[in-house]
């Protein structure tokens, strides 16, 4: 069998499910050639990580010669976990020079650079695949299900609140992706997963986009307005620490990939969320119009004390409803649990109010509620992941839920980031069709 040849762009904490992938499950389909890395540390992690996994020493580039990389290489496909405003450069590079490209989400930040990438799968054919794990998740395979079923009749309408903890959501603005011109804020970066969600639930494309929202919590103007105090400008430091700060020495991969990396690049992984320099928002809300005719309500919290979220599709013989909780609190003391019941914690019974669970309602007009279950496998994302690497390293297979995804998917889930970050700057609702992409123009008519 012949063996696709790898090179990974790309070297931190992102890439190591995809050299683990080569290295492990599909080490008989996929081959790790390179790894193209500017951090010499970050570089040579990588290539530890592989050849711990028993393969053979990959060679190292810098992105500045990825065209002589994949020539020399002969690469065949090129997996991107880069800074996300790096990505159209590399994926335009790399189609160029002959090779296909698999990339982490978002396809890219805004609508020039999307332009630029389509530009370029139509002059040199090559196929760019992007992987969007939350598809293969088997609760929202199950909300798929449904609404293809056709259960719920057509799609009216959509609501949608997605709740980022103050775990996950704070790290949003540790790291690069506190500046917009990194990331695109989180209505790209993030809720890209999101909007791909929606669009491949309802089988249409966004029309117009009115955002609202802005940075209400985090950042040195909000710390300033509720009196905290002088921070340390990063976590990493002697003395006490609190639940907002995350100390890089007591996270082994996080410390050799970024603290022992810094004097190379400069790069500073555990910077203050209410520190100056944040350019980003961390309360969302949009209305999103379709061309199917239906519109999506959307919100999105980065500082709620858990994480998880909840959608309800509306339709014309229904309605259906996916409720996850992923982790019902963060507590800053260790092993604290909430309790139903404050006396029962003395007696080391405590029941969860707010247990990570998920549950698939639907109910039809003039019909008593029943839940629809959710099958799912081992591994992350209930299974999910197991299924998605299948795809990008053998190939799908057939698929009746069309979870596999490519560029025009990538694209069509940041343009409402995209029209959603310019309703934010202009105050008025945007059109899809008007920021300047082709497949956006001929998919909003």
């Amino acid at each position: 069998m012949t063996r696709t040849r790898y090179a990974v762009v790309g070297a931190g904490s992102r890439s190591q499910m995809y050299i683990d992938a080569v290295a492990g499950t599909y080490a008989e389909h996929a081959e790790l050639i390179a790894i193209c890395e500017p951090n010499p540390v970050r570089a040579a992690l990588a290539v530890q990580r592989a050849v711990d996994a028993g393969v053979a020493e990959p060679s190292t580039w810098h992105p500045d010669r990825l065209e002589d990389l994949i020539r020399t290489e002969r690469i065949d496909r090129v997996v991107i976990t880069a800074r996300d405003d790096l990505h159209a450069s590399l994926i335009v590079r790399a189609l160029e020079a002959g090779a296909d490209v698999v990339v982490e989400k978002p396809l890219t930040i805004d609508a020039e650079s999307a332009a630029a990438i389509e530009d370029a799968v139509e002059r040199t054919g090559g196929d760019v695949l992007l992987t969007f794990n939350y598809r293969y998740s088997p609760r929202n395979s199950a909300l798929r299900q449904v609404i293809q079923d056709g259960l719920i009749g057509e799609v009216t309408s959509i609501d949608f609140q997605w709740m980022l903890d103050t775990k996950h959501g704070a790290d949003y603005f540790r790291r690069w992706h506190r500046e917009k011109k990194n990331s695109g804020g989180l209505l790209v970066h993030k809720a890209s997963h999101h909007f791909d969600l929606v669009n491949w639930w309802i089988r249409s494309t966004p029309r117009r986009v009115f955002a609202s929202g802005g940075l209400r919590f985090y950042g040195a103007e909000n710390a300033a307005v509720r009196g905290i105090g002088e921070r340390p400008a990063r976590g990493t430091h002697d003395g006490s620490h609190d639940g907002f700060e995350l100390d890089l020495r007591e996270h082994p991969n996080l410390k050799a990939l970024y603290l022992d990396a810094e004097g190379h690049d400069g790069y500073v992984r555990d910077r203050d969320v209410f520190g100056e320099g944040i350019t980003i928002e961390d309360n969302l809300a949009l209305v999103v119009d379709y061309a199917s005719g239906a519109t999506l309500s959307y919100s999105l919290n980065a500082h709620a004390p858990w994480e998880g979220y909840r959608v309800a599709v509306n339709g014309t013989l229904g309605r259906v409803e996916l409720d996850v909780v992923e982790r019902g609190a963060v507590l800053e003391t260790e092993g604290l649990t909430p309790v139903l019941d404050p006396s029962a914690a003395d007696a080391g019974s405590s029941v969860s109010l707010r247990p990570e669970s998920e549950r698939l309602l639907l109910q039809r007009h003039w019909e008593a509620p029943v839940e629809v279950p959710i099958v799912g496998g081992d591994g992350g994302h209930g299974g999910g992941d197991a299924i998605l690497l299948s795809d990008v390293f053998i190939g799908p297979g057939e698929d009746p839920l069309a979870r596999p995804a490519n560029w025009r998917d990538g694209v069509q889930s940041i343009a409402v980031g995209i029209a959603g970050n310019r309703s934010l700057a202009t105050g008025m609702p945007v059109e899809v069709a008007d920021l300047g992409i082709r497949l956006l123009s001929r998919a909003s008519r």
